[in-house]
């Protein structure tokens, strides 16, 4: 055959008939191909393929469903190997925490005598223990006592306690703020020379005897708290005011809402998208300095920090209406209160709600004596903000949570998210009063920069032992949105003082939680967004 042997010569591809092929087809040619014999071939035949295709198909069907379930067994083993991985660490962690609880319960019972310190050798100021470099506008305003101890410790009495100087208002006991409110005729003048007192008041009235001298064995007394005091005893006596004189009371009541909804209403964008609020507010003021309600006069000098002598051509050197000081309250209070809701969940909304502050204390009207009343906004702070001026203690004891500020909700202490969230907005809140430029204004500046710096050196000088997470998130809060207008106020100086607060001051601390590496990260953000390197 011509391809049964190979050949020297090109293969040539030949087409072979199917056998198969030509058998069926030489059936279906047969003469029989019509017989009734043929026909049941030819069923049987087709009845044997189509009992093969289903048999087939059969098994494939079945060869799938085993894998299916071989993969269902599988995911079903996985998931019940995850959900016991995941028992186990919770397991791990429920032991884990409970032998950390027992070994909190045993330190909380154990006591240790601590013998006294040696006295240390003197070691060189930190940036901030010096006093503060002239700021580029420094004002007239006097300079606040200094903290009672040493790196601005507080005293020893609680926060909340504090107990009243003898004579603060001009007696050895202490009568209602009320009194103080009868009627006064507009004609009166101040004594020619006022009689400081312990509690460092203004001029006593001229009925009140001499205070006695306050015992050297007595705490100092936290001026700011007694102020905060007598801001009570002054709402009281206001609203019982209102009680006696209805035109009074309404009116007193819608001063009080638009204050409120004036500061309620501050946004950022610059002073022009604000001062229509501003100019309410002020407005409001100027009718309760006006006393057309005819509210009692008051003597200031329970709500100011340090002694006031009168001061040649000063607008105001007497008494004032107790309405006029009760909005200042209301809108110290109103400030306040927007900080803590508002700013500690976006720092950046206190800047607007400082301006206003500081435009508002800075008006000359509504000043007493030459200088204006921010005390009373001080005075809040002084409570709801300790470590800005120099208390400190411990978040998990009662007295120490009482000396930082935590605050209570019913009875019962906030949670320490809640509390950590309150300092983030004070922070952000002080520094947007204490940095505010008075270099183009002809006002008096109510509170300088150099409170700032004092704050700010009352929490650095912290011993390591006593640092806390609450000055930590304070101190991040009081940096983060103001270094520009830091340095602005102290130049080169602020470097230092910022290098103190972010690299050295979170380095002492004796524990490294989250608020203490935030001032490191504040650092490293700064260098990023800046390019100011403090290292």
């Amino acid at each position: 055959m011509a391809n049964s042997s190979p050949g020297p010569g090109p293969r040539r591809s030949v087409q072979w008939s199917s056998p198969q092929r030509s058998s069926v087809l030489a059936d279906i040619m047969n003469e029989d191909r019509n017989s009734v014999a043929k026909h049941k071939s030819l069923l049987e035949a087709a009845r044997k393929e189509h009992e093969r295709v289903r048999e087939e198909a059969e098994r494939v069907y079945t060869q799938h469903q085993k894998k299916e379930e071989t993969q269902r067994l599988l995911k079903e083993k996985q998931r019940l190997d995850e959900e016991k991985r995941k028992e186990e660490e919770r397991i791990r962690l429920e032991e884990q925490l409970a032998t950390d609880r027992m070994k909190l319960l045993a330190l909380k019972e154990k006591k240790v005598e601590i013998p006294p310190i040696p006295a240390e050798p003197a070691k060189p100021p930190s940036p901030l223990a010096v006093k503060p470099p002239a700021a580029t506008a420094p004002s007239p305003t006097p300079t606040p006592p200094q903290p009672t101890q040493a790196n601005g410790a507080a005293p020893s009495t609680s926060t909340s306690t504090a107990p009243a100087a003898p004579g603060l208002f001009g007696g050895s006991k202490q009568p209602s703020l009320a009194n103080l409110l009868a009627p006064v005729p507009t004609t009166t003048t101040p004594a020619a020379k006022p009689n400081p007192f312990a509690a460092a008041n203004g001029p006593k009235p001229a009925a009140a005897a001499p205070a006695a001298p306050q015992p050297a064995s007595q705490p100092p007394v936290d001026r700011l708290t007694i102020i905060h005091q007598n801001l009570k005893q002054l709402r009281k006596a206001t609203v019982e005011q209102g009680n006696a004189n209805r035109q009074l009371k309404n009116r007193m009541g819608d001063m009080r809402r638009e204050i409120r909804k004036c500061v309620g209403q501050l946004t950022g964008g610059g002073p022009a998208v604000n001062r229509g609020q501003l100019q309410k507010i002020l407005g409001v003021l100027r009718e309760a300095l006006g006393n057309q309600m005819q509210s009692n006069l008051i003597d200031p000098s329970l709500f100011v920090q340090s002694p006031r002598n009168p001061v040649q051509g000063a607008i105001h050197n007497d008494l004032l209406p107790s309405l006029f000081l009760y909005l200042l309250n209301i809108l110290a209070k109103a400030a306040v209160s927007q900080f803590v809701n508002e700013a500690s969940a976006k720092p950046e909304t206190a800047d607007p709600v400082g301006v206003c502050l500081a435009a508002t204390f800075s008006e000359p009207d509504f000043h007493w004596r030459g200088e204006s009343m921010i005390d009373i906004l001080l005075a809040k702070y002084r409570i709801v903000c300790p470590v800005l001026f120099g208390y400190r203690g411990s978040e998990k004891t009662e007295q120490g949570r009482k000396r930082l500020g935590w605050w209570k909700d019913n009875g019962s202490w906030v949670s320490e998210q809640q509390h950590m969230d309150r300092m983030t907005g004070l922070g952000a809140g002080y520094a947007s009063i204490s940095l505010r430029k008075f270099t183009t204004s002809k006002k008096q500046n109510p509170y300088p920069a150099r409170h700032y710096w004092e704050s700010m050196a009352r929490i650095v000088n912290t011993p390591s032992a006593e640092i806390s997470d609450t000055q930590c998130v304070v101190l991040q809060s009081m940096i983060k949105n103001y270094p520009q207008k830091f340095m602005e106020a102290y130049g080169t100086a602020a470097l230092a003082a910022l290098r103190a607060c972010l690299i050295e001051f979170p380095a002492r601390a004796p524990q490294k939680s989250p608020s203490v590496n935030s001032l490191e990260v504040l650092a490293q953000m700064l260098k990023r967004d800046t390019g100011l390197s403090l290292v």
